[in-house]
């Protein structure tokens, strides 16, 4: 089965660890393991993007996350 985006997220998988410094430098939210699972739900992993569903208000969307450490960040709601 072919998947259109595979080309597009292998590219952003070299730029993780540099977008996780500047989430970081800009004062952004991050979360390790521990805490994605504190405050989202997994609904689904596109690495390096991950689908969830934030607990406190149901609000789903994404989060983009390095590998090695692994960390999350930049959340971005998604439009019903």
């Amino acid at each position: 089965m072919s998947d259109p985006t595979e080309d597009a997220r292998r590219d952003l998988l070299p730029q993780m660890p540099a977008r996780y410094v500047a989430a970081v430098e800009r004062g952004e939210p991050t979360w390790d393991t521990e805490a994605l699972r504190r405050d989202f739900e997994v609904i689904g992993f596109l690495a390096p993007l991950v689908h969830v569903r934030r607990k406190a208000d149901g609000v789903e969307g994404t989060l983009e996350f390095t590998h090695r450490p692994r960390w999350y960040f930049d959340f971005q709601a998604v439009e019903s």
